[in-house]
């Protein structure tokens, strides 16, 4: 079988494993500061961006202290309070005062290091972080990326998917918040994004499993009639239920009932 040259790195960033596995050919010289760079950035967006860091960016402005003007910073800000108005605020990056992008930033800084990673003529990779995964090129010459996606209260693989440009992004394997009640929301098993952007996928799993059972699955029917993400919802007795576009990456039969 014919394989892709490349290169790979597992480093531990914003408390997980974070994997880069760059398959396109690019000399040894240029591939180990490229993925330098990588975690490099990964690591700038967690100590901008962490909640918990009481010297980070999100930790000085709910503590009231001055903040930089990072673009980024007002990017994310500014993102997460259209995905907040869009899915009629069961996504929510301010509660109680209190700002915490998490929802939205890991798949954020996913997607924009797979964005940085093209430009820099390694379009053939895979970047995962827990349940959040960005494919794009090719895993081999002529071969879509196989990604397993992961019940995370069962561990075991419910789906997969074949792509060559995909966002992924699974949520339930954390409490997941209803900011409508303030409770933790338990009514479903699992909620899977996939579509073009996954920050946007990401901040999608996050509203569409707080929303519960039955109005998960008409937002995710909507989401899906109106544009390119598609969902994949487990419940609690283990049901699978897709949206029809979920079936054009992995061959499922399933259907979301309207």
């Amino acid at each position: 079988m014919t394989i892709f040259p490349g290169s790979a790195r597992v480093e531990m960033v914003m408390g997980m494993p974070v994997s880069v596995d760059i398959r396109t050919a690019l000399p040894a010289r240029e591939m180990t500061p490229l993925l330098d760079d990588a975690f490099s950035w990964l690591r700038w967006v967690d100590d901008t961006f962490s909640p918990v860091r009481e010297d980070s960016q999100i930790g000085r402005l709910n503590r009231g202290q001055t903040i930089k003007q990072i673009p980024e910073l007002i990017e994310v800000l500014h993102r997460c309070d259209e995905i907040s108005q869009a899915t009629d605020g069961y996504f929510e990056a301010r509660i109680n005062g209190l700002t915490d992008p998490s929802g939205y930033i890991k798949g954020w800084a996913l997607e924009r290091l797979s964005r940085a990673l093209v430009n820099a003529g390694a379009g053939d990779h895979r970047i995962s972080a827990g349940e959040d995964i960005r494919v794009r090129g090719s895993a081999a010459p002529g071969k879509r990326w196989r990604v397993g996606i992961r019940d995370p209260r069962k561990d075991v693989i419910r789906k997969v998917v074949f792509a060559h440009d995909l966002g992924i992004a699974t949520s339930g394997g954390a409490a997941v918040v209803n900011p409508h009640t303030g409770t933790v929301e338990e009514g479903l098993g699992s909620v899977t994004v996939i579509g073009p952007d996954l920050g946007v996928a990401d901040a999608y799993a996050t509203a569409i499993y707080a929303m519960g059972p039955m109005l998960a699955r008409r937002f995710a029917a909507d989401l899906a009639a109106a544009g390119p993400y598609q969902t994949m919802i487990i419940t609690r007795d283990g049901q699978e239920i897709s949206t029809p576009g979920f079936a054009q990456y992995s061959g499922s039969e399933a259907r979301l009932a309207g």
